[in-house]
């Protein structure tokens, strides 16, 4: 089947919503898959790794560009196979079957439940904060882990709607922080001092930072579903990720002029620390109670896009059947999300926040570099037929497109440099998946050789 050729899938779930989706829903979903999380904790980790505020700026600068690049990328890429599963279908008509079943396997088992796991404890610890419980992040991670993937098993709409109003209040809090941090903030503790080993401190560094500018591919998921995709589906990858790097930006530069790197490094609740700072304790809890919440709304985005993937893999009788299945009314992928969500919690109860980031960037940005090479592989494909007219396409392709595939393996190798016991279980839960992928390939084959 070429990419010419995919039908979509006519029982996709959740296709009562996402049709509906234009451009301001689709802009909002890529924000929504990215903010909310990570920018809210992973600034000291950063600040841990490079030790000036021009290298934490830079690097969150450069993430930013990163990140634009793959919007491109991913744009096009949705332009040409606007179908439901996004990234594994893109995997699996340019590269093989087996690749983009294995992106689907690593994103269940690590990707996307690693994610979300690192994000429940960002939502747990800023919760604490504000409640000065006394318990552990893990336990409330889990716990909210378990009350959004009950949410989304109950339907689409109820989940969307949670994300959507989550998103705007991570953009609110953000912005609170900034304008109290420039209009009452006392002296600036910038420094723009020379750095050597940039090259080692950015590698290093990049690992959160991509995490952290990591989600806006998980629109692509529903491209089966969105009105109008080919159009619809790029503007809104380019418009959420454009408008993440200025938020991103902005606020680093509100953390390390307030806290100072050194200071930066020391907490691992940023927004609350400067908040604290220039309002008191009232000021903290607010910004707690926001970020909190648009934490936990980033969680309802990220479970409520991936089981696409899961679903497709189902379909294309790689996976159990089971997941496949969607509920009659609420049109939704009960199994898939259950699935999800308790792989998650396991995760969240088993590691530490900067050990499970770096378990997920690993893997991710293996993946990332995959599906940018499948975008060569198309465009080659083009070359050998009839011009096919395409709704989007990449600015500065092929070279652009190489330098996406450069940074993200670049990160790969500084990732398992830093952390080789993490990463390299994330690569041998990957390999463990060609096995697993063969023998449901020869069920399959098995089956249908007994019908006919």
């Amino acid at each position: 089947m070429t990419s010419r050729e995919i039908p979509r899938v006519p029982s996709s779930p959740g296709s009562g919503l996402a049709r509906h989706l234009g451009l301001f829903g689709t802009t909002m979903a890529v924000m929504g898959g990215i903010i909310g999380a990570g920018i809210f904790i992973n600034p000291y980790l950063v600040a841990e790794r490079v030790h000036t505020s021009f290298l934490i700026l830079s690097v969150w600068i450069a993430g930013g560009v990163v990140a634009l690049l793959g919007g491109f990328i991913y744009a096009e890429l949705a332009a040409r196979l606007p179908v439901v599963g996004g990234q594994y279908a893109y995997l699996r008509e340019a590269l093989h079957p087996s690749v983009a079943f294995l992106y689907g396997w690593v994103l269940l088992l690590v990707i996307q439940t690693g994610g979300m796991a690192a994000v429940a404890v960002t939502f747990a610890r800023y919760f604490l904060e504000l409640t000065h419980w006394s318990v552990g992040d893990f336990p409330v991670a889990a716990a909210a882990l378990a009350v959004l993937t009950a949410i989304n098993c109950f339907g689409v709409r109820a989940g969307s709607r949670v994300q959507s109003a989550m998103t705007l209040t991570a953009i609110a809090a953000i912005g609170l922080l900034e304008l109290f941090s420039f209009f009452r903030g006392g002296q600036a503790q910038i420094s723009f001092r020379p750095i050597l080993k940039l090259a080692l401190a950015f590698g290093s560094a990049m690992t959160p930072v991509l995490f952290a500018y990591g989600g806006w591919q998980t629109s692509s998921f529903l491209g089966g579903e969105v009105r109008d995709p080919q159009k619809t589906l790029p503007r809104g990858l380019v418009c959420g990720v454009l408008g993440v790097i200025a938020v991103y930006t902005s606020v680093n530069l509100v953390y390390v002029r307030a806290l100072g790197p050194a200071g930066l490094a020391a907490t691992t609740t940023p927004a609350s620390a400067v908040m604290r700072a220039e309002l008191g304790p009232r000021g903290g809890a607010l910004i707690a109670a926001g970020i909190a919440f648009s934490a936990f709304g980033f969680l309802g985005q990220s479970i409520l896009t991936a089981p696409r993937v899961y679903f497709a893999m189902a379909e294309d009788r790689v996976f159990f059947r089971s997941v496949a299945w969607v509920h009659p009314r609420t049109r939704v992928p009960v199994i898939a999300i259950a699935l999800q969500g308790v792989w998650a919690i396991l995760i969240a109860l088993t590691g530490t926040y900067a050990q499970v980031v770096n378990y997920v960037v690993a893997m991710d940005s293996i993946f990332f570099g995959l599906t940018a090479l499948c975008l060569l592989l198309l465009r080659r494909r083009d070359s050998s037929s009839p011009p096919v007219a395409i709704a989007y396409r990449v600015p500065g392709h092929p070279w652009t497109t190489l330098l996406f595939i450069a940074a993200e393996w670049l990160v790969v190798i500084s990732t398992f440099a830093r952390d080789p016991r993490r990463s390299t279980i994330g690569l041998l839960i990957a390999l463990a998946g060609l096995p697993v992928y063969f023998l449901w390939r020869a069920k399959s084959k098995s089956r249908g050789a007994t019908t006919a």
